[in-house]
């Protein structure tokens, strides 16, 4: 019995030997030979490239591109290769992947609401969100003293972190005279609201076909930015409108 088993245990080795032996021939002879010699390829720099150029690079020498993710960069601009792997002057097989990651750009914010904050308050909700506090301007206004009650870039506008959002501060009731602040840019409504806030009047509204801005967006004013006029004057407005309509009430 016990010679049974031995002999079937030889017979079992005696195979795997034989098995083992013939992958190794097949590899030695056709496998790695085949791997060895097959063409290879210095992989060129991508990074600081567009996508597009990128990809043709590495076709011209029969490598794959394979966009790996979009990263948000302050360096590079959007579209622009950031990242590559493998790295450049690494010796890769013929068809081999090459992973590319590109820019998104820098990433973007919606602008806050500001009206109605402190100075503080305001500087603090910029800076959470990567912001700053570009130009103060000061004005007289029936707004409580020290209060912002106007902003460069209206509530939800997209930003880029770093950039700057400028305000209007009230420096509370100036008793005769009112410096003017720069409507031009700004909506109809806005204006209207910000004129109330210090103690003037909406004056003669033109309106004035445009084909590239919204429909009441202020183009113009009279008096202009930085005059002085009395309290409870009127300030007249030159407004778009839409070309479709022959007449703005």
């Amino acid at each position: 019995m016990n010679k049974n088993k031995r002999k079937s245990f030889l017979i079992k080795s005696f195979l795997f030997v034989v098995v083992l032996a013939l992958i190794i021939f097949a590899m030695n002879k056709y496998v790695l030979p085949w791997f060895v010699s097959s063409p290879e390829e210095i992989v060129p720099k991508l990074v600081g490239l567009s996508q597009e150029k990128a990809i043709a690079e590495l076709e011209k020498i029969n490598l794959q591109s394979v966009i790996a993710d979009t990263i948000y960069s302050e360096k590079y601009d959007i579209g622009v290769v950031i990242l590559q792997k493998p790295r450049p002057g690494q010796v890769v097989k013929d068809g081999r992947r090459v992973y590319i990651f590109i820019s998104g750009g820098k990433q973007t914010v919606n602008a806050p609401n500001l009206k109605g904050k402190s100075l503080r308050e305001a500087k603090f909700m910029l800076e959470r969100l990567g912001l700053k506090m570009g130009e103060i301007e000061d004005l007289p206004s029936n707004n409580p003293k020290d209060m912002i009650f106007d902003q460069q870039y209206a509530e939800g506008t997209p930003l880029k972190r770093g950039d700057s959002v400028g305000v209007t501060l009230t420096i509370g009731t100036l008793s005769s005279r009112v410096i003017l602040p720069d409507f031009i840019g700004k909506s109809l409504s806005e204006v209207v609201e910000i004129l109330a806030d210090i103690s003037l009047r909406v004056g003669t509204v033109t309106f004035r076909v445009s084909n590239s801005l919204l429909p009441n967006t202020v183009i113009d004013q009279f008096p202009s930015q930085g005059s002085v006029v009395s309290v409870g004057s009127q300030v007249d407005l030159f407004v778009t409108k839409n070309p479709d309509n022959e007449e703005e009430q």
